[in-house]
């Protein structure tokens, strides 16, 4: 009785060894090894370096609150931007904090000297809270305050933005995008900020 037990257990156990051995220790190395080889920079998290200091990733957005700099998208991600917090509000369309967060976000927006209708982006979270992009739409509304305050000419910031616009994978995969933090610091390279 044992040993016929023992044999129908036998080729589980060796068919678990194989496929823990493949699944969790080969196919990730063979995948970890390529992606090192083919893509470094994506494979290590898209940092962006300052000499040898990191200053973050392209990947995750961070909070920029100066006139000076342009801001990305609001962040309901713990107490903003914590990747190890990510998330959305999960407000249904109808919700009233949903409608008095975006209020509230309109608000600011034109306190800030933007005109005309608001981009969507400008005044909703994204679903991660960590979205690092912004539209191009977004990023141009806020290209006048951003060149009052560095004391720069608007045609200069627009430019930026529209030379740092990222168009869709093939022309026709995702939106246009505007990287934040790229632009911000080209913005410091052409124009440094202001002085407090």
């Amino acid at each position: 009785m044992l040993n016929e037990i023992g044999r129908s257990l036998r080729p589980a156990v060796v068919l678990l060894v194989v496929m823990a051995g493949v699944t969790g220790f080969a196919y990730p190395a063979l995948i970890t090894g390529v992606a090192q080889a083919v893509l470094p920079s994506q494979a290590n998290g898209s940092l962006v370096m300052d000499g040898d200091r990191v200053v973050g990733s392209a990947l995750i957005a961070q909070d920029f609150a100066g006139a000076e700099y342009l801001h990305p998208r609001a962040s309901a991600a713990g107490k903003g931007f914590e990747a190890n917090n990510s998330g959305a509000t999960n407000f249904a369309p109808g919700s009233k904090d949903l409608k008095d967060a975006v209020e509230a976000r309109v608000a600011t927006a034109r306190t800030e000297g933007i005109e005309g209708d608001l981009p969507g982006d400008l005044v909703t979270t994204s679903a991660s809270g960590l979205d690092p992009d912004l539209s191009p739409a977004a990023a141009l509304a806020q290209a006048p305050r951003v060149a009052a305050a560095r004391g720069v000419p608007v045609a200069t910031v627009t430019a930026l933005i529209e030379r740092e616009t990222h168009k869709p994978l093939l022309g026709i995969i995702g939106e246009p995008t505007v990287n934040v933090l790229l632009v911000n610091r080209q913005l410091d390279g052409i124009a440094p900020k202001p002085k407090v």
